[in-house]
Formats: structure tokens, C-alpha cells, sequence
């Protein structure tokens, strides 16, 4: 019997083991805040030398999952687009609760509870604040998950009518359910996630807070938030 050889099995090998090792992965994880990291700053992240995360580093520019930017006198990366951070965010979130860690201190467990209430997962929202305006979106009819995750033609409305634009999406869907690891349950991703949680960002109805993903709802946010969801201030963290 003659067997066809898959022509996609020695590329989904080469992508196992790129992420098949815990410093890439840390890197990778880091990065999905959707900023930019330098090599020092990811090195520090992952405790290790500079010299052995600058190795991993290239085998993952080399591999497409990062991209290189050059500012001046240093140098960057990033996630090299959206379908890279979708495949880790999916992926992270299969990580049992039991194999996530123990928290040592009390600045961890702080900024664990942090991370909960709400923060930025690559580029849309997520955590307590993510899922609630989720449920909220989907409650006054703006977009559904029955069928999958998709806008509404009144969710459609509601963007533009709140002043959020919504860019074409090209190759990246409109609405898209991520798995939140902390809620353990979706919250809005895809071209509308980021666009909201641009403008939250953008009009100040969020903040960041310390140097991780945690982001917090303002004064600002939580009067918006209810006058344009209905959401009470209590439920976004």
C-alpha cells in the first residue's frame, strides 16, 4: 500500500518544536501584551542569560512567530501578527489550573488578582472586564455565540454609532471567540475585540496599570460602560 505523505506534517513538527520549550514560550507569553520586547527585557522575564534568550529569539523570527523592529539604537520584537497570538492564547489556555503556578509573595498574588479583574490579551480585552462586556454585547442582541462568534447588523450599528471604527479585517474574522484562561470561558477577540479595546484605551475609559498586561475601568469607563451596556460598575472587576 503506498502512503501519501501529509505536506503539512513536517511544518506543524517545526511549530510543535519551536513552542516544545519553556523559555520560547515565556517570551511568547510576555509578548502577547502586543507590545514590543527588547532582548534584555524578555531575558529578564524568563531568567535566563541575554546570550541564551538572543539564540531562542532567532528561532522564532526564524520560524515567522516574531517579527524584528529596529528604533534607533535598539532592537525589538513583537509577535509577528494576530494569527500568532491567537495560536497562543488558544494554546495557553489548555494549560490545566493545576499546572499554572503557585503564587510565592504578595506583590504575585496582587498582580495575579490583577491580571483577573481585567488585561490586555495581545490586542482586546480580557479577564472579569473582557467577559462582561462580552455577556454585555451579546445580552442586548449586538453579537452572537450561538452560531459562532459574529457581530450583529445592530452590533455593526452600535460601533459606528459609538465612534469606534471598525477597519476592514482582511484575512483576520470581524468577531472572534478567545477562551479565557482565568473566566475559562470566551471573551471578544478578532478586528471588533481590538478595536474596542483601542478606543477603551484611546478615550481613557482604561488604564494600564504596573509594567504587566493588567489594564483597570476609570471613573470615565464605568459611566460609559453603563450608559452605553447597561453594565453596572461592580461587574467590570
Amino acid at each position: 500500500m503506498t502512503r501519501i505523505k501529509d505536506p503539512r506534517a513536517a511544518g506543524l513538527a517545526a511549530l510543535a518544536g519551536l513552542l516544545a520549550d519553556e523559555t520560547r514560550a515565556a517570551c511568547l507569553l510576555a509578548l502577547l501584551d502586543g507590545r514590543a520586547w527588547t532582548a534584555g527585557e524578555l531575558a529578564r522575564h524568563a531568567g535566563v542569560a541575554a546570550s541564551t534568550v538572543s539564540e531562542h529569539l532567532g528561532r522564532l523570527v526564524a520560524g515567522g512567530l516574531l517579527a524584528r523592529e529596529r528604533q534607533g539604537r535598539h532592537r525589538y520584537v513583537r509577535l509577528a501578527d494576530a494569527r500568532v497570538a491567537t495560536l497562543v492564547e488558544d494554546l495557553a489556555a489548555q494549560v490545566p489550573p493545576a499546572e499554572r503556578g503557585t503564587v510565592r509573595t504578595l506583590r504575585e498574588s496582587s498582580a495575579g488578582s490583577a491580571m483577573a479583574r481585567g488585561r490586555t490579551c495581545y490586542d482586546h480585552l480580557a479577564g472579569r472586564l473582557g467577559t462582561a462586556l462580552t455577556d454585555a454585547l451579546t445580552s442586548r442582541g449586538l453579537l452572537r455565540q450561538d452560531t459562532g462568534f459574529s457581530l450583529t447588523d445592530a452590533g455593526v450599528e452600535w460601533f459606528a454609532a459609538t465612534g469606534i471604527p471598525l477597519a476592514p479585517a482582511g484575512r483576520r474574522p470581524l468577531a472572534r471567540g478567545c477562551l479565557d484562561w482565568t473566566e475559562r470561558r470566551p471573551h471578544l477577540a478578532g478586528a471588533a475585540g481590538a478595536a474596542l479595546c483601542r478606543h477603551a484605551l484611546d478615550s481613557g475609559w482604561c488604564e494600564r496599570i504596573g509594567s504587566e498586561r493588567a489594564v483597570r475601568v476609570t471613573r470615565e469607563g464605568e459611566r460609559a460602560f453603563s450608559s452605553l451596556l447597561g453594565i453596572a460598575p461592580g461587574a467590570l472587576g
